[in-house]
């Protein structure tokens, strides 16, 4: 089933690849933001159906701007899409609720994880 998807990430590059990955799939991007403080206001506005979002970016990075959003939709879907590990970050993730953590480049396992979201 299609969703609508805001894609979070503060490289053009990575905005596009995962923009053109969700569109081979059938998925419909609503909204790009580059940083944590754009994705908030993108979702208070669209209400997409899932979240795509990288851990480190200036400003607002996306461990605050997740909680941001959960704060004002606690049904907020989010897919963290990210290179970072680590003990320190993991621990922060585990702590927010419903969201899943898939490693850039694995874009099979990204649409999987768009697709088990209702």
């Amino acid at each position: 089933m299609s969703k609508r998807v805001l894609v979070v990430d503060d490289s053009n590059l990575m905005r596009h690849c995962i923009v053109s990955c969700l569109a081979e799939a059938g998925h419909s991007v609503v909204g790009k933001a580059r940083d944590g403080g754009e994705a908030v206001a993108l979702y208070r506005e669209l209400l997409p159906d899932v979240v795509t979002m990288d851990v480190t970016m200036r400003g607002k990075d996306g461990i605050a701007a997740a909680r941001e959003i959960l704060d004002f939709d606690p049904g907020a879907s989010i897919v963290f899409y990210t290179l970072i590990e680590g003990p320190g970050i993991a621990k922060q993730l585990k702590e927010i609720p419903m969201l899943n953590v898939i490693r850039k480049g694995d874009e099979q396992e990204l649409l999987r994880a768009l697709e088990a979201k209702a």
